[in-house]
């Protein structure tokens, strides 16, 4: 799982202007924020850059992203 969605919304940025700037349609952009899919590793550390965070502040460690599920269910 990633954090994509909450860094742009901290960061005050759309989603199609991360689009324009990967050269990746809305479509997908909006995948990896919503985490249907999940970016390549090159693509995660193109969108730290582009961010200018750590790649590593885009990602989900795996005890949170359980506790994220238990909340779900």
């Amino acid at each position: 799982m990633n954090r994509i969605k909450e860094v742009l919304e901290d960061k005050g940025i759309k989603q199609t202007w991360l689009a324009e700037r990967l050269g990746k349609s809305f479509n997908m952009v909006n995948a990896y924020s919503q985490n249907r899919r999940q970016p390549s590793i090159d693509v995660l550390y193109q969108i730290a850059e582009l961010l200018q965070v750590e790649a590593k502040d885009l990602l989900v460690t795996n005890d949170k992203a359980e506790r994220g599920d238990k909340k779900n269910n």
